[in-house]
C-alpha cells in the first residue's frame, strides 16, 4: 500500500465510527471472526480498545492484521483502523463504471444524431 492510498483511507477512516470495541478480554476468536466478516463486507474497519484492556493497542493491531490478513491503515491512541481489499467489490465498481461510461458513450450518440439530422 503506498502511502497515498493510506493517507486516503485515512480520511476515509476518520467519518467512521468504531464497529468493534476490545474490552477485558481481549482478542477472542468471535472477535477476530467478526472483524474479518466486516472486512469483507465493509473493506475498511475501525475498532475501539477499551481502557480496560490491558494489551497495547499497537500489538492488538498487528495481531489483528495477521490473523484476518488485512493491512494497519493507522493506530492512534486506543483507534486501530483496518483494510482489506475485497475483489467482488472490486469487480463490482468496475462493472458500474463501466456502464457508465458506455451510458455516456450513447447519450453523445444520439446528440450527434440530432445535430446531424438538422444539416
Amino acid at each position: 500500500m503506498t502511502s497515498k492510498e493510506r493517507a486516503e483511507l485515512r480520511t476515509q477512516a476518520m467519518k467512521l465510527d468504531s464497529i468493534f470495541q476490545i474490552g477485558k478480554s481481549s482478542l477472542t476468536p468471535q472477535i477476530v471472526e467478526a472483524v474479518r466478516d466486516a472486512l469483507k463486507a465493509r473493506e475498511l474497519v475501525k475498532v475501539s480498545v477499551l481502557k480496560n484492556c490491558a494489551d497495547d493497542p499497537g500489538e492488538l493491531a498487528g495481531i489483528l492484521s495477521e490473523r484476518t490478513g488485512s493491512q494497519i491503515v493507522q493506530v492512534i491512541g486506543k483507534k486501530i483502523v483496518l483494510y482489506k481489499k475485497n475483489p467482488e467489490k472490486e469487480e463490482k465498481r468496475r462493472r458500474i463504471e463501466k456502464q457508465k461510461v458506455e451510458g455516456k458513450k450513447q447519450e453523445f450518440g444520439a446528440r450527434d444524431r440530432k445535430r446531424q439530422s438538422r444539416y
